[in-house]
C-alpha cells in the first residue's frame, strides 16, 4: 500500500480544507467551475470521478459476469437493504432527529425547516450509488465483476421505484424522475467507463500487461478522489460557513443512516458466508448516495435555495470521510469472511 493510500484519510482531511479556503479566496474561480453543469451535474465532477472508477472498470472480465447469478445472495441482500430498509431508516431518522430532538426539544430548527431538512434527507435515502461505489470497491479489493452487477441491477430498480417511493416518504403525488440527470449519470459511470475498460482489455490482451497498466493509472483513482473532494467543499464554502449550525445538525443522522445502512447489509452479508469481496462492496452501495440525482429532485421540488438542497448537500460532503472510515473497518475486518465462494 502506497503512501497515498496509508493516509488517504489525512489527504482528505486536507483536502477538505483546501477546497474551503479556495472557494473563499476564490470563489469567482470555484462559481465558474461550478456552473460547467448540466442536470445538476458538474462534468469536471464527472471526469475526476471518471478516473476514479476507470482502474476498476478494466478488471471486469465479462465472461465471468454470467455466472453471477449462480451467487444470488449477495444481491438479494442488497436490493433488500437498499429498497426495503434504507429510505424508511432514513425517514425515521430525519424525523427522530431534525424534527423531534433539534426542532421540538432543542428548538434549534423550525417546524417549516425541519420539513424540508427532513424531505432533502429522504431523496437521499431514495438513491443509492452509481458512481462513488466502485472507488469503495477498489478500495476494499471487492469483486469487480459482482460490483459492476450489483449496480446495475440497482440503477434499473432505481428506474421504476425512485418517485414512488419518494412520492409516499415525502407525502406529495408530483416527484418527477429528471430523467437527464439519472441516464446521463449512468452514463458517464457505468457506460463510457466501462466501454473505455473493455477496450482496454482488448488493447493489452494478457493478463500481466493488463496487471502492469493497472498498477500505473492506479494513482489515477487517489488523485481524483482528493480533487473531487477539493472542488465539493469549494462550491459549498460560503454555504458551509453560513450555516455552520445547521450543517451540523443535518449531518449527524445522515452519519448514522451511513452506519446503520452499511453495517445491516456487511453483517448481513457475513452471516450468510458471503466473501468479503462481495460483502464490501454491498454494504458500501447502499451506505452511499447517488447525490446528482437527490440534489436535482430536491432543487425541482423545492428550489435551489431550500432546506431540502441544503439537505443533500450535506449529504455530499459527509459521504466521503464518512464512508472513507468504513472502508477502513471493512479492510480491519476482511479476515473475518470467507475469501472466495466454496463452490
Amino acid at each position: 500500500m502506497g503512501i497515498f493510500e496509508r493516509y488517504l484519510s489525512v489527504w482528505v482531511g486536507l483536502a477538505m480544507m483546501a477546497g474551503l479556503a479556495g472557494g473563499i479566496l476564490f470563489p469567482d474561480s470555484f462559481a465558474w467551475m461550478g456552473s460547467l453543469e448540466y442536470a445538476n451535474i458538474n462534468f469536471i465532477i464527472a471526469v475526476l470521478i471518471w478516473l476514479m472508477i476507470y482502474p476498476m472498470m478494466i478488471q471486469i472480465d465479462f465472461s465471468a459476469i454470467k455466472n453471477i447469478h449462480r451467487r444470488p445472495k449477495g444481491l438479494i441482500v442488497t436490493l433488500t437493504v437498499n429498497w426495503l430498509i434504507k429510505p424508511f431508516t432514513m425517514a425515521l431518522l430525519g424525523i427522530l432527529f431534525i424534527r423531534h430532538l433539534f426542532g421540538d426539544f432543542m428548538g434549534l430548527i423550525t417546524p417549516d425547516l425541519a420539513n424540508d431538512y427532513i424531505a432533502g434527507m429522504i431523496l437521499l435515502g431514495v438513491a443509492p450509488c452509481t458512481a462513488m461505489v466502485f472507488v469503495w470497491s477498489q478500495l476494499t479489493k471487492g469483486d469487480a465483476n459482482y460490483t459492476l452487477v450489483q449496480v446495475a441491477v440497482n440503477d434499473l430498480i432505481m428506474v421504476v421505484a425512485f418517485a414512488p417511493i419518494a412520492a409516499f416518504l415525502l407525502g406529495v403525488t408530483n416527484v418527477t424522475v429528471p430523467w437527464s440527470t439519472l441516464i446521463l449519470a449512468v452514463a458517464l459511470y457505468i457506460v463510457i467507463p466501462l466501454l473505455a475498460g473493455l477496450l482496454t482489455r482488448k488493447v493489452l490482451r494478457s493478463n500481466d500487461a493488463l496487471h502492469a497498466f493497472g498498477a500505473r493509472v492506479k494513482p489515477l483513482s487517489i488523485l481524483g478522489l482528493i480533487s473531487t473532494v477539493i472542488l465539493l467543499f469549494g462550491f459549498q464554502a460560503h454555504q458551509i460557513l453560513a450555516n455552520p449550525l445547521d450543517i451540523i445538525l443535518i449531518a449527524i443522522p445522515l452519519i448514522i443512516q451511513t452506519v446503520l445502512i452499511f453495517a445491516i447489509a456487511y453483517f448481513w452479508m457475513y452471516k450468510w458466508k458471503e466473501p468479503h469481496s462481495v460483502a464490501a462492496p454491498g454494504g458500501m452501495i447502499g451506505a452511499s448516495n447517488l447525490f446528482e440525482l437527490a440534489v436535482a429532485v430536491a432543487i425541482s421540488l423545492f428550489g435551489l435555495n431550500s432546506g431540502a438542497a441544503l439537505a443533500t448537500v450535506v449529504g455530499v460532503l459527509v459521504e466521503v470521510p464518512v464512508m472513507l472510515a468504513l472502508v477502513s473497518f471493512a479492510n480491519r475486518t476482511s479476515n473475518r469472511f470467507p475469501v472466495a465462494y466454496s463452490h
